[in-house]
C-alpha cells in the first residue's frame, strides 16, 4: 500500500483495543513538545506506519476536535481509537496516552516538598524542547502540503497564524478557525468525498445522544450539588469537570485556568503549582495530566493517588463525552457539501494555528541559541529525511541537550 492510500477504519488496518492501548501507551512514553507535537506523531503512527486513517480522515478529525473545548490531541487520540475499536478503544487510546504522564506527575507529587517546590532546569530538559521543534516543523511542513496546496487555502493559513498572534488565547484560536470556515463555504469548491475517507464510528445515535445529554446534566447539575454537599470531592469534581468542559486551546491555556481555581482557593500554594507546572513540561504526553498532580498535593484530601485520579478523570471527562457524542452524526455533516467547503478553510486556519503555536511557545521556547538551532535542524533532518523513529530523535535530542549544558 501506498504512503498516501491509507484506509480509514476498514479492512485489515483495523486495531483492536489492545492494540490501540499499546500504541498509545507507547506514544504516552515518547511524545514529548505539547500538543502541537502530539498531532505530528499521531498522524505519523496512524496515517503513515499503520494506514489506520488516510490524510482526509485525520484531518477532519483535528479540524473537528479544535472546535471542540478540551485537550485537542488527547480527543484526537480519542477518536481515533474509536474508529478502531468503538467506546474500548476511546479509553484504551486515553489510558495508554495519559497513563504515563500522570503517573510520572503524581510521583512527582510525593517527591515535591524535597525538591523545595522547584522544577529541575536541565540540559536534557532543554534537549526537549529543541526537539519538539522539529517534530512540529514536521508537522506543520506535512500538513501543509496537503491541506493548504494553493494559494487561497496557503493566504487563510497564513491570516489565521496573524490572527493568533496578534490576539493570542481561545478567542483568538475561536475566530480563526469560525473565519477559515466563512471563507470556504464562500470561496473554496469541495469535491465529493470518496469512499476511502469515510472516518469508521461503531457508536450509535442513542449512546451519542445520551453522552451529549449527561455531559449538560453535570456541567449544570455539579455546581448545584457541589453547593449543598459540603464535600471537598465534590467540589473539586465540581471545578475540574468545569475547566474541561469550558478551557478553549488546549493544554497551555488550561493551566492559567487552573491556577485560578486552585490556588485563590487555597487548595494549592503558588510555589506547588508551579512546580507542578515545570514538571508538566518535562514529562510526554497531554499537559491536561497536570490535574492529576494538582489532585494529589491538593489540601484538605482527598490527596495523593486518589485526589490525582479524581481530577484526572474530571477533567477529561468532558471531552470523551462531547467526542462520543458528535462523533457518529460527523460522518454525515462532513458530506454535506458547504460543510466540506467549510472544512477546507476549517483545515487550512488549523494549518495557521499550528504555525503560530509553533512561533510561540515552542520555537520561542526552545531555541535560545545558535547551538540549539543546530541541534533543532539535526532533529528535523533525522525525522524527515532519516525516518527516524521520533521517541529515539526525542532520547538523541535530549542526549545533546545534556552535552551542551556540558560544555
Amino acid at each position: 500500500m501506498k504512503r498516501n492510500e491509507a484506509i480509514s477504519g476498514t479492512g485489515p488496518q483495523k486495531l483492536s483495543a489492545i492494540q490501540v492501548f499499546s500504541t498509545f501507551l507507547r506514544l504516552g512514553l515518547t511524545s514529548f513538545g505539547g500538543p502541537v507535537a502530539h498531532l505530528g506523531y499521531f498522524r505519523e503512527e496512524f496515517v503513515y506506519r499503520r494506514a489506520c486513517l488516510s490524510e482526509d480522515s485525520y484531518a477532519d478529525l483535528v479540524a473537528l476536535c479544535q472546535f471542540l473545548p478540551g485537550p485537542a490531541s488527547s480527543q484526537v487520540g480519542m477518536g481515533i481509537g474509536i474508529s478502531q475499536a468503538g467506546i474500548r478503544g476511546a479509553v484504551a487510546a486515553w489510558t495508554g496516552f495519559t497513563l504515563p504522564s500522570a503517573s510520572a506527575l503524581i510521583l512527582f507529587a510525593y517527591g515535591v516538598t524535597t525538591l523545595q517546590g522547584r522544577a529541575p532546569q536541565v540540559g536534557w530538559l532543554h534537549g526537549l524542547k529543541v526537539v519538539a521543534v522539529a517534530v512540529v516543523a514536521q508537522a506543520i511542513w506535512g500538513m501543509a502540503k496537503s491541506l493548504c496546496p494553493d494559494r487561497l487555502r496557503g493566504s487563510v493559513a497564513i491570516l489565521a497564524a496573524a490572527l493568533m498572534l496578534a490576539w493570542p488565547g481561545s478567542w483568538g484560536q475561536i475566530a480563526a478557525m469560525l473565519l477559515g470556515g466563512l471563507f470556504g463555504v464562500f470561496f473554496l469548491k469541495a469535491e465529493s468525498p470518496p469512499d476511502h475517507a469515510s472516518l469508521r464510528i461503531p457508536v450509535g445515535h442513542a449512546v451519542a445522544l445520551s453522552s451529549l445529554g449527561l455531559f449538560t446534566l453535570l456541567l449544570i447539575g455539579m455546581p448545584i450539588l457541589a453547593g449543598l454537599v459540603p464535600n471537598h470531592a465534590v467540589a473539586l469534581f465540581n471545578s475540574f469537570y468545569r475547566t474541561g468542559s469550558l478551557v478553549f486551546g488546549g493544554g497551555h491555556v488550561v493551566l492559567p485556568l487552573l491556577q485560578a481555581a486552585v490556588v485563590p482557593s487555597g487548595w494549592v500554594n503558588k510555589d506547588l503549582f508551579l512546580a507542578g507546572y515545570g514538571a508538566a513540561q518535562a514529562v510526554p504526553g497531554p499537559l491536561f495530566t497536570v490535574a492529576a498532580y494538582l489532585g494529589a498535593v491538593m489540601q484538605p484530601g482527598p490527596t495523593g493517588w486518589a485526589g490525582g485520579m479524581l481530577c484526572l478523570f474530571a477533567i477529561f471527562l468532558p471531552s470523551f463525552l462531547l467526542l462520543l457524542g458528535i462523533l457518529p452524526f460527523w460522518e454525515k455533516l462532513r458530506r454535506i457539501h458547504t460543510v466540506r467547503c467549510a472544512l477546507m478553510g476549517v483545515n487550512a486556519a488549523v494549518v495557521g494555528l499550528l504555525l503560530a503555536a509553533f512561533y510561540n511557545p515552542v520555537l520561542t521556547g526552545g531555541i535560545l541559541s545558535p547551538e540549539d538551532f543546530i541541534l533543532g535542524l539535526v532533529a528535523f533532518g533525522l525525522l524527515a529525511l532519516w525516518k527516524i523513529p521520533p521517541w529515539l530523535v526525542v532520547a538523541l535530542t535530549a542526549l545533546g541537550g545534556v552535552v551542551m549544558a556540558a560544555g
